[in-house]
């Protein structure tokens, strides 16, 4: 027979706490000097960066600036640039922040002694997963040597045959001394009782007292067994007397008028779900989404609109549809969006427009176009509003909106009742936010207090990806524009 070690979970446990240790502290010194060296790269690129933008700086170009830092943007490391002014106005926010957290290097551009603005390049932190993923080899060699040493140490840690053997000698030793002093006790307890007679051979004297004991063990076991019987028998019948006055006086309390009432309210219940059936159904979560609705609204507080002449309000509406038309040829070029096209042309108005985008296939992904599109007039309409603040012009921040389209109406409510400036919420079903969850963070509302505003969720980022494809896009609508502009 084979024994295994002494002790060899313990040594498991102490060679578990070894491999975490080492993994813990190779961690630690790679982050040490992941940081070290993205530091340094992070202070080179900030300066090559305001070296290439200084002239485009100076003169507050928005368009060139943020193609000038979306090559900058493009590496891995970097996460977020901001370009700002010298009255520390933001200029071009290009990036993902609330995505991916890190450092900040922050450095003032100068020409000459002149201010002339700064920049903010945020470093994406390293995460412990890719530490470890970039260190497998060390990990898993690591984990095999303190396998194979808690195999080593479970074979040569054996005990031997002569170990064995020694231990099985003293296991009988002590079970026979026990035994011998059981026996002289018992003999001592049948000469103090004694027999009822002379006793002359001690060899009697043992087994008529050792008879006696018997027989006097059999009674008692008899007369336990007994007892035992006995109390079962009467724990028994107790039991069934109480089940059985329990049932008479649940069946006598429950009268035909009880009755009545559990089977009327029972039909109200029913008839109430059957009513609130049709109420929820917009909030069905198991809904196919094959089109979505894109809702784009001013977020006017002031009603400004309604006060504006029709010779300023008319043209710059006019320049937001152009520009969100255009915004949606260019997005739906877009490889990730094929199988999406839109059903209808938008036009602004006063109350803001829509966009109806439909799925040709069940492949395509109708409601991420939906939320690429909502954010990318966002960010469209980021860059023309404050390019119209900065030439006295007017123009009003935007608000958008994306669900499908049986949840198109409460959309449009929650967009007036909640909506905030530059902010994008999303109303979808399951099948639309699975679209959305690869690509796209978002967060619930704060206390809601409607259904509607329980379900529905707030863009809070996406991923590095998607933001490039829509800052390409957003290059290529503002070329167009420029493009116009000149020509005409």
């Amino acid at each position: 027979m084979t024994y295994l070690a002494p002790r060899q979970g313990l040594f498991a446990i102490i060679l578990l706490v070894s491999f975490c240790l080492q993994t813990l502290l190779l961690v630690i010194s790679t982050d040490q000097q992941l940081s070290k060296s993205r530091a340094l790269k992070g202070e080179q690129m900030v300066a090559q960066l305001i070296d290439e933008a200084r002239l485009s700086l100076e003169n507050k170009d928005r368009v060139s600036l943020s193609v000038i830092a979306n090559r900058y943007t493009s590496e891995q490391d970097v996460t977020r640039i901001l370009i700002k002014d010298n009255k520390d106005d933001i200029l071009v926010p290009v990036g993902n922040a609330p995505m991916q957290q890190g450092d900040t290097i922050r450095q003032i551009a100068t020409n000459g002694d002149a201010v002339i603005g700064s920049v903010a390049l945020t470093l994406k932190d390293v995460s412990k997963g890719e530490i470890i993923a970039m260190q497998w080899p060390f990990v898993i060699g690591t984990m095999l040597l303190h396998l194979l040493l808690w195999l080593i140490y479970g074979y040569l840690a054996r005990p031997t045959k002569e170990q064995i053997s020694a231990l099985s000698r003293n296991i009988q030793d002590l079970y026979r001394e026990q035994y011998n002093q059981g026996d002289q006790s018992g003999y001592s307890r049948d000469l103090e009782r004694g027999t009822g007679g002379t006793v002359n051979n001690p060899a009697d004297a043992r087994l008529s007292s050792g008879a006696s004991e018997s027989v006097t063990e059999n009674k008692v076991t008899n007369a336990r067994t007994f007892n035992v019987h006995n109390e079962v028998n009467e724990y028994l019948r107790t039991q069934q007397n109480q089940s059985s006055s329990d049932e008479t006086g649940s069946l006598t309390a429950t009268s035909e008028g009880d009755i009545e009432d559990k089977v009327v309210s029972t039909a109200k219940r029913h008839s109430h779900s059957s009513q609130s059936g049709g109420q929820t159904s917009k909030l069905s979560a198991t809904r196919a989404v094959d089109s979505v609705r894109v809702q784009i609204l001013f977020h006017d507080e002031f009603n400004m609109l309604e006060r504006l002449a029709p010779a300023q309000r008319l043209p710059y509406l006019a320049l937001c549809t152009q520009l969100l038309n255009q915004a949606v040829t260019e997005l739906l070029k877009q490889p990730l969006l094929l199988g999406v096209s839109a059903t209808n042309e938008a036009h602004f108005e006063d109350d803001g427009a829509s966009v109806v985008l439909k799925a040709d296939n069940s492949h395509a992904k109708v409601a991420l176009a939906g939320v690429m599109l909502a954010k990318l007039y966002l960010m469209l309409n980021k860059i023309i509003h404050d390019k119209h603040i900065e030439l006295s012009r007017f123009a009003l921040p935007a608000k958008a909106g994306v669900s499908d389209e049986a949840q198109s109406e409460p959309m449009t409510h929650l967009l007036q009742s909640i909506g905030k400036k530059e902010q994008l919420l999303i109303l979808l079903p399951a099948a639309g936010l699975k679209q959305i969850s690869n690509h796209v963070q978002v967060h619930s509302i704060m206390r809601p207090t409607t259904v509607y505003e329980r379900e529905c969720a707030i863009f809070d980022g996406g991923n590095d990806s998607m933001i490039q494809r829509l800052a390409d896009v957003r290059n290529a609508v503002l070329m167009i524009e420029d493009e116009d502009e000149s020509a005409t």
